[in-house]
């Protein structure tokens, strides 16, 4: 059954993109794909997707290049950068140039459609089904919200409830960026300068709270928020 939902594949491996043309396809998604770089813009105007599934290394055209033009036309369009690259800096350019999320190579295709799903209902207002209230598991440690504590294994950290409000909006928004703005609003009810300063210094907390664990990262977007990356 279609879901309604058209999505644009931009991928040049004709054996990795059939997989994953046809698993999408298999969970409803109306899917076009196309392989070469200088052919995406095209597609972009004629077939309207509601999201976009980015490669980097294209042929022609470059994924970044591309997301910061199909930004231009298309603000609102979701985009997700799906690549073999893995440094940080890459991750930063990549948000830099417009997209929503990022994804590496290789994946599962069930990452991807939860990924897709949560994306859209992100900047679409679908729900997602999720209680951000329950015990959430964050890397190695499980955070407890309603009881203010992060745990790994037999250590318990009491959290502040700002701390703990941070932090449950960070996981609600996991591997997705949130704008430093909305933090402020949602938290302060203010974004002015004092509370600004105090948001550096529980993310710095936050961090600091997380650090046994190397494959978490808060990650700043100078000019834009914050990108928590998590398992």
């Amino acid at each position: 059954m279609k879901s309604g939902i058209k999505l644009l594949y931009v991928e040049d491996e004709p054996f990795l993109g059939k997989i994953v043309k046809e698993s999408l396809e298999s969970r409803g998604f109306e899917v076009l794909m196309v392989a070469d770089g200088a052919k995406v813009l095209t597609a972009l105007g004629q077939f309207q997707p509601d999201i976009c599934v980015l490669d980097v290394m294209l042929p022609n055209r470059d994924g970044f290049s591309l997301a910061a033009e199909m930004r231009r036309t298309r603000p609102a369009l979701p985009i997700v950068f799906v690549t073999a690259k893995t440094q940080t800096e890459d991750v930063l350019q990549g948000f830099a140039a417009g997209g929503n999320d990022y994804l590496r190579k290789p994946f599962s295709m069930e990452e991807l459609i939860v990924r897709l799903h949560n994306l859209l209902a992100l900047t679409h207002g679908r729900p997602t089904h999720t209680d951000p209230n329950e015990a959430s598991k964050i890397g190695q440690y499980e955070f407890l919200p309603l009881k203010y504590e992060l745990r790994k294994g037999d250590h318990i950290r009491k959290l502040s409830a700002r701390e703990a409000d941070l932090l449950k909006m960070l996981v609600e928004h996991r591997n997705f960026t949130v704008a430093r703005k909305d933090i402020l609003l949602r938290l302060w009810g203010d974004d002015n300068f004092f509370n600004s300063r105090n948001l550096d210094v529980y993310i710095t907390k936050l961090r600091d709270f997380l650090r046994d664990d190397p494959s978490i990262e808060i990650i700043t977007i100078k000019g834009v928020g914050y990108h928590f990356v998590a398992g």
